[in-house]
């Protein structure tokens, strides 16, 4: 690994300047705060402190003091400083954090007055934590999760980036490397001895205990992919599609989990033409529900370009919600109709009937046939909620019953332990190891065997960045923020 962080930072060299560089940024969100964190690393972040502070102690390491920031002889502010001598640091250099005071004014004077010493520069996008890496201090894993805890916005994708962010892939697929490697090592030993041997070699009596051992692997990695969907829901946010008939009342009821007017409401059966996005917040998950045009068999070329898009939508969505009219209910599409419902209820998409403006429905005898008769329409045993848009908790039912569904689906104890393969990059490696390891488990041959365990190999040294890392880091890096 060591080889290849030196690799990569020579690679990288030329669209970054000199590591060699004191780098300097505003580390904390820019706009009117309390308080704002400048962070300098670098040979020069020590002397960069030394000359906004004339005429002053240094502040011991790890420890906090305050400070008057002086630049020509002006005052810029009185912080909090705190130093961090390399390598016991973020970068793994010395690195000085300026925790001034949060108005854009002063913020600007100071990065204002560090762009004038000597030797300091301002960071590229990513840089702060590109040290880290190059340092050792992160892996790749750990800056992707890094990179997923800077977007967190729920208490799900926050506790899985800690997870990752603190090792557990690495050490996950560090073990797997590991074994794969120790497997790879006894066959390939096992073939040279054989070379040297007289006479046939029983390839069973070779192959039979790596096989084991390579099978127990192969049930880790299938267990990885099983949780594969779970975790990068978690990452990426749960899609749940409104879908249903033009003038069902979809895009009331987003308007009306959106808590804002997201969506055009109109009388006029078509009126959303392509798929709206909003994002609430639901036990954890991150939820993109999506508003989608009304479905139909006659329409025009740009509401027909609607409808293509709407069911794009519910074959990736996670969970479809089939929203219709309570006043006029009908199933006259093709389209989630009762005849290919079974096609859209497997384990990739969980199904939700919504009785939608049941507020027109007064007559209680009248409700209670329409739900008998949706029942014995549906033939199968998927939920059915009532809605109305026009009362503040008319969605209430329906948010209720799409947690429950989320947390039916991802919330099980057994996923707290497992392996998690959080980004498609992992699944992708993952796979091609375990179609490796599938392959090697057919080979009678200890030669065959042998070299497929390489490709399974190269796939894990890939996914924890033993190789060709400089793309997966570029393309994490563009992510960052300035400052991190």
């Amino acid at each position: 690994m060591g080889a290849v962080r030196r690799a990569w930072r020579m690679s990288s060299s030329s669209s970054l300047s000199s590591s060699s560089d004191t780098i300097f940024a505003l580390s904390s969100g820019r706009g009117v705060a309390g308080v704002a964190v400048v962070r300098i690393s670098g040979p020069g972040a020590v002397g960069a402190l030394e000359a906004l502070t004339p005429g002053c102690r240094l502040p011991a390491t790890r420890y906090a003091a305050v400070r008057r920031l002086r630049h020509q002889e002006r005052v810029l502010d009185e912080a909090l400083v705190l130093r961090f001598a390399g390598p016991a640091s973020f970068t793994g250099e010395d690195v000085v954090e300026l925790h001034c005071h949060g108005g854009p004014a002063t913020v600007d004077g100071v990065l204002s007055a560090l762009s004038q010493l000597p030797r300091l520069r301002p960071a590229e996008r990513g840089e702060f934590t590109r040290r880290a890496f190059a340092a050792g201090k992160l892996g790749v894993t750990q800056v992707e999760g890094l990179a997923d805890l800077l977007a967190a916005s729920t208490s799900r994708q926050r506790d899985q980036a800690l997870r990752v962010m603190d090792g557990a892939l690495e050490r996950e697929y560090g073990a797997w490397r590991s074994e794969l490697a120790g497997i790879r090592a006894a066959a390939e030993a096992a073939i040279d001895f054989g070379d040297e041997m007289e006479g046939e070699v029983d390839a069973a009596a070779t192959l039979g205990p790596l096989e084991a051992r390579a099978r127990r692997l192969r049930r880790a990695l299938a267990r990885a992919l099983g949780v594969a969907d779970r975790c990068q829901a978690v990452r990426d946010g749960a899609r749940v599609v409104l879908a249903g008939p033009p003038n069902a009342g979809k895009s009331s009821l987003v308007n009306l989990l959106a808590a804002r007017p997201a969506a055009i409401v109109s009388d006029v059966a078509g009126t959303t033409r392509d798929v709206l996005e909003v994002r609430l917040n639901l036990a954890g998950f991150e939820v993109k529900l999506y508003d989608t045009a009304g479905i139909r068999d006659a329409a025009d070329g740009l509401e027909a370009e609607g409808i293509r898009r709407a069911r794009e939508a519910c074959d990736a969505a996670h969970l479809v919600c089939y929203v219709i009219d309570a006043g006029n209910y009908y199933w006259g599409t093709d389209f989630l109709s009762p005849q290919n419902n079974n096609n859209n209820n497997n384990n990739n998409k969980l199904d939700l009937v919504v009785l939608n403006k049941v507020d027109l429905i007064e007559d209680n005898d009248a409700m209670s046939t329409i739900l008998s008769r949706l029942r014995t329409d549906l033939g199968t045993d998927l939920p059915i909620v009532t809605t109305t848009a026009i009362q503040p908790d008319g969605a209430d039912a329906l948010l209720a019953a799409i947690e429950t569904h989320l947390v039916d689906r991802w919330d099980a104890a057994d996923h707290d332990d497992a392996p998690t393969v959080v980004r498609e990059r992992h699944r992708r490696h993952v796979q091609a190891c375990l179609d490796a390891l599938d392959s090697a488990l057919l080979q009678s041959e200890p030669e065959l065997f042998a070299e497929d365990l390489r490709l399974a190999t190269l796939e894990i040294g890939k996914l924890v960045g033993a190789i060709d890392v400089e793309d997966v880091l570029d393309s994490l890096f563009r992510d960052f923020c300035i400052g991190k």
